[in-house]
């Protein structure tokens, strides 16, 4: 049986500070992945019997706009083609984008990288920007960016951003990856969900990491408060949104959020994820021995959730099975 990982990193050290990465959001990358290299994911690909990756960027919330940001991230998507070249069925990637508030570098860079690179889609952040001039993405300013990404009916992996909260994380072992990821995830499809945009624009297929963070415990609290707030959907419109969302099984894939998710949204709507090289081999294998004792006796659904969902979305990836 093929995997595709959909949801995996890639820490080119060109572009990601070592010691931040690692120090200043409360997390410990594992050191033999860092500095991260091709090879190291093929290694790790192997040993977990996984045939191909979309690679993508970390997430990041910066709001600094200018040519600096449109050229890191040509570069970065340059970079990450030339690996596909390299090494031909065993990748694709989701593409960087430049500061989101520069909306006309980011329309020409989505042309380029679709039309141009061959890229199987487009990584986003959760938002652009730290505090007050935080925007999330159902944002009114990035109104014409959606369209875009609808017209083409792109895919996208929206993953949260390594947010700092008000207050600092709680304690050393629960740093930002572990608390506020997941919830400004499910920020940020809520955000899509209450402004109307996810229903605006149904062609782009929008993938959230780690299975929506806390997105599937939290959407009926949203479907009835923000209803009361004044959000035009129903109850039953704003959860029936939030079921139009992928969501793949990084760090995710445990017997309770499984039949979560089986009562939520289905099978079809699930994709294999590692997160890898963000954990070790062995960290990540837990959570896929976990997604295949789930599914013992569902071989098809299992088939689903590891490559044939990945196959419908990607209908041009190209995989490589050793």
């Amino acid at each position: 049986m093929p995997r595709i990982d959909v949801h995996h990193h890639s820490f080119l050290a060109v572009f990601l500070d070592k010691a931040k990465a690692n120090e200043s959001i409360g997390w410990r990358t594992p050191p033999e992945n860092l500095p991260w290299t091709p090879e190291i994911s093929l290694r790790s690909m192997d040993e977990s019997h996984i045939d191909a990756a979309i690679l993508s960027f970390p997430a990041v919330s910066s709001d600094e706009v200018g040519q600096e940001s449109r050229d890191k991230a040509r570069k970065m998507n340059i970079v990450f083609k030339e690996t596909c070249e390299k090494y031909p069925g065993r990748f694709g990637f989701f593409a960087a984008l430049p500061c989101l508030n520069d909306v006309e570098g980011v329309l020409a860079e989505i042309g380029y990288a679709l039309d141009t690179l061959g890229a199987q889609g487009i990584a986003m952040a959760s938002s652009c920007g730290i505090g007050d001039n935080a925007k999330y993405l159902g944002d009114d300013l990035y109104d014409s960016i959606w369209a875009e990404l609808d017209k083409r009916g792109a895919v996208v992996h929206l993953h949260g951003a390594q947010t700092p909260s008000s207050t600092p994380y709680p304690h050393p072992l629960l740093g930002l990856p572990v608390s506020e990821v997941p919830n400004e995830t499910y920020k940020a499809a809520s955000h899509l969900v209450v402004t109307g945009r996810k229903r605006k624009y149904p062609n782009v297929k929008i993938i959230l990491a780690h299975m929506g963070g806390s997105t599937p415990f939290l959407c009926s609290r949203v479907a009835v408060l923000s209803n009361h707030m004044g959000c035009e959907l129903s109850p039953d419109e704003i959860i029936q949104d939030f079921k139009t969302f992928y969501y793949d099984t990084a760090l995710s894939a445990h017997e309770s959020t499984l039949n979560m998710m089986e009562s939520f949204v289905g099978h079809d709507r699930l994709l294999f994820g590692t997160d890898f090289p963000a954990v070790t081999t062995e960290m990540a294998a837990w959570y896929t021995r976990n997604l295949e004792g789930f599914y013992t006796d569902k071989k098809e659904a299992l088939d689903s959730v590891m490559y044939k969902n990945a196959l419908k979305l990607f209908p041009n990836l190209k995989i490589s099975q050793g």
